[in-house]
């Protein structure tokens, strides 16, 4: 057979089949009641019914309704609210910081010896002279005997010379004795007095030693790790040192601030001394808060920011020495400020603007003007209305006029950075 002839019986026999489909279902729709639908074209795809009752699969019967045309188009979209509220907001400035402690000294010996005993413990809290370790004191105490001793042959011989000077002018006052034998004695003493005078000095030097030789906290702090152990040989020279106390209570944070905000802080500061809170990286858990001590006579010309120095308590060791935190210092406080947290208000081509639910729970957008953001919260000069309940969650899915469902109402005021 050839390929003309098959393509020949393939058109007959689909036409016979599109017949045959024709015809059982015109039947089937006039045996049902139902008006004859018009063929569907041959080779064309079509949607499968069931012979026997005239009924289309079930998908076929649920396709969806036209937008509007079906109950539940005017749904409610949860979403968040909070109220428009009136209260003092204070104004903070935040910058990057440094823990630094007000002092950290590494403690070294002023005498060469061998360190014969070490009397602190790691990490252990010491006060302002109390004795961390010792250096060899017998060649101090050598010196200070040996100098008491020369002093005492020198008072001896100072007062054998005072008695001869005495005898002298007594002798000299007859014209028994040249002038010059009198003057010889009084050198003589004087020289004397001299010399003990030196042995006096070198005694209290030899007491110095062997105090340097006791070597003490200078400040009150706690002890790093042990630097040299006992039984080594330490000089004066040395740059290592014994230990490295530092004091923790009170401490200091050194923090950046933009230099736009040194007018502020200037201000501030002519007012008293600003307070300043610091906080771990997070900025959530707080560790401190003190005041600011100083600022820096000169703004950083690479970074544009200017340096500031607040100082803390830290009784229970929050804030540790190089450790980074964010600190906030309080510059004002705005008195009645319109307050609305900071995800109420949306940005749009024509500027900020927030939703406002009615009390029938219709939302719509109402164009706010924002004096500053405070944390997360957001100062408002016109706009909004105390009271007003404004949206701060969903507003993705809002449309002006839209329903809502304020499933996560909050109608207390919002949280402003500390």
């Amino acid at each position: 057979m050839t390929a003309k002839a098959r393509i020949v019986m393939l058109l007959v026999g689909s036409l016979v089949l599109a017949g045959t489909y024709v015809l059982l279902y015109s039947t089937s729709r006039g045996a049902s009641g139902a008006q004859p639908m018009s063929p569907p074209p041959v080779g064309s795809t079509t949607i499968a019914v069931n012979v026997a009752d005239g009924s289309a699969p079930a998908a076929a019967r649920s396709a969806p309704a036209a937008p509007g045309s079906a109950p539940g188009t005017d749904r409610a979209v949860p979403v968040a609210t909070a109220t428009v509220v009136k209260r003092d907001v204070p104004v903070i400035h935040e910058g990057l910081g440094t823990v630094t402690s007000l002092a950290t000294i590494t403690v070294r010996t002023l005498v060469d010896g061998t360190l014969t005993d070490v009397l602190y413990k790691e990490g252990q809290d010491v006060k302002k002279g109390d004795l961390l370790a010792v250096v060899d004191t017998r060649p101090f105490v050598i010196q200070q005997h040996t100098a008491e001793a020369a002093l005492q042959r020198d008072e001896a011989q100072l007062n054998d010379a005072r008695l001869n000077l005495e005898r002298y002018e007594t002798l000299r006052k007859g014209n028994l004795i040249p002038q010059q034998q009198l003057d010889d004695q009084r050198a003589l003493v004087g020289q004397l007095e001299g010399t003990t005078r030196g042995d006096r000095a070198q005694i209290d030097n030899a007491k110095l030693q062997l105090d340097y030789a006791h070597i003490r906290s200078p400040v009150d702090g706690v002890t790093g790790v042990r630097l040299v152990d006992q039984g080594n040989i330490v000089h004066a020279v040395d740059t290592t040192g014994i230990v490295i106390v530092t004091k923790l209570d009170p401490i200091t944070v050194i923090f950046t601030l933009p230099q736009d905000d040194l007018p502020a802080v200037q201000a501030a500061l002519a007012n008293g001394k600003p307070e300043v809170t610091a906080y771990a990286r997070d900025g959530v858990q707080k560790l401190g808060e003190g005041e600011l001590l100083v600022v820096d006579n000169q703004v950083n010309a690479a970074t544009a920011t200017i340096r500031l120095r607040a100082i803390m308590a830290n009784p229970h060791r929050a804030l540790w020495p190089n450790a980074f935190v964010k600190a906030r210092v309080r510059v004002a406080t705005i008195a009645g400020a319109l307050v609305v947290p900071g995800s109420a208000v949306q940005r749009g081509p024509n500027g900020a603007f927030a939703y406002v639910v009615s009390a029938d729970q219709i939302a719509n957008p109402k164009p706010v003007v924002v004096d500053s953001v405070q944390g997360d919260v957001a100062i408002v000069s016109s706009g909004l209305n105390e009271g007003e309940i404004v949206v701060t969650d969903g507003q993705n899915q809002l449309r002006p006029g839209s329903r809502v469902s304020a499933h996560a109402a909050n109608p207390a005021a919002p949280k402003a950075t500390p």
